[in-house]
């Protein structure tokens, strides 16, 4: 491949969002595996994988785990490189963890519905507007915006980072308005909520999930609070990413309707061979799961280019790093206490 091809795919990353080069013979199946796990003993490099990613990126990482779990293997990493097979504001945050450290991402097109709807700036008249009160930040945002918030909190984390929060104090809760709601349930503690939801949560159905469960009187039916407050009434349980997948593995119950991101069956069927799974399902009929494009945007051809060419990178300016590393860190310290 000439210099010209590579620095003509690097100039396309911000319209692409990855290394699309025509032009290069990339390894399939099995030697596919075997290069980038080459690639990753050359380059001393960690792959950190969310759950939601496909299942064979899944396979290959040294790390899988939900935002709490990776912000912490970000943080604590030796290695020289972290490729991060997730979203965007996942490997941002990982960046944040560790200035040093080069931090790629396979397709910065990895996005999230919940970090795009919600800016530092309208945090900041929020704040303006209630000057009193603390800004508790779902992970799932920007720099920007983690940098205008008192603390950062995941779904695994948040119903122990709001109860430790000081009661005479108001608490702006930001940008999922569902998780939000939850929290106050279970909380009690009055939130004033953005209003920002998850495109891939929202669109689980009521009815026709009341209806899987009528013709599966023998299963339970767990949910991510994410999800609208209609289809957490119907859950036998609620729980974060980690806390479902743990929950699938250790219950008594045989069957399970999973109303989350599709992804983590892949991790449940690993851990629970002998039990039914069923997706949960959405408005839309012609779909029967609820899938993340974001989430499968990345691709394991896409991380053999990546790792190989050690793009696209995660940069961020320090003063803004800074900044939204004060509220990361309050989160991690208030939850040494969660696995």
């Amino acid at each position: 491949m000439s210099t010209e091809t590579l620095e003509k795919a690097k100039s396309a990353i911000p319209v692409r969002g990855f290394l699309d080069i025509k032009d290069i013979a990339i390894p399939q199946g099995e030697e596919l595996v075997k290069a980038i796990l080459k690639l990753k003993e050359e380059k001393n490099a960690v792959i950190l994988a969310h759950y939601y990613q496909p299942g064979e990126i899944q396979d290959i990482a040294d790390f899988l785990g939900d935002s709490l779990q990776l912000a912490r293997q970000a943080k604590d990493t030796n290695a020289d490189m972290i490729v991060f097979c997730g979203v965007h504001f996942m490997a941002e945050a990982a960046k944040i963890l560790n200035p040093t450290k080069k931090v790629v991402l396979p397709d910065t097109m990895a996005g999230c519905s919940l970090a795009d709807g919600c800016s530092g700036e309208g945090l900041r008249k929020m704040r303006e507007q209630h000057p009193n009160a603390l800004i508790a930040t779902y992970i799932n945002c920007n720099a920007e915006t983690k940098a205008e918030s008192d603390i950062i909190v995941t779904s695994s984390n948040a119903e122990t980072v709001i109860e430790a929060l000081p009661k005479d104090r108001p608490i702006i809760f930001a940008p999922d308005k569902n998780l939000g709601r939850y929290l106050s349930k279970k909380t009690g503690r009055d939130m004033i909520l953005w209003d920002g939801s998850c495109i891939v949560h929202e669109a689980f159905s009521m009815e026709r999930i009341a209806q899987q469960l009528a013709e599966n009187p023998d299963a339970k039916m767990i949910a991510h609070p994410e999800s609208e407050e209609a289809v957490l009434k119907l859950a036998h349980f609620i729980g974060s990413t980690s806390a479902l997948l743990n929950f699938v593995e250790k219950d008594d119950c045989q069957k399970f309707i999973i109303a989350t991101e599709e992804g983590i069956l892949h991790e449940m069927r690993k851990r629970a061979p002998h039990k039914e799974l069923i997706p949960a399902l959405v408005f839309d009929e012609s779909c029967n799961c609820s899938e993340c494009f974001y989430m499968k945007r990345n691709t394991m051809e896409k991380l053999y280019l990546c790792m190989k060419y050690e793009l696209p990178e995660i940069l961020i300016d320090e003063e803004l790093r800074l900044k939204a590393l004060k509220p990361i860190e309050a989160m991690l310290d208030l939850s040494k206490s969660i696995k």
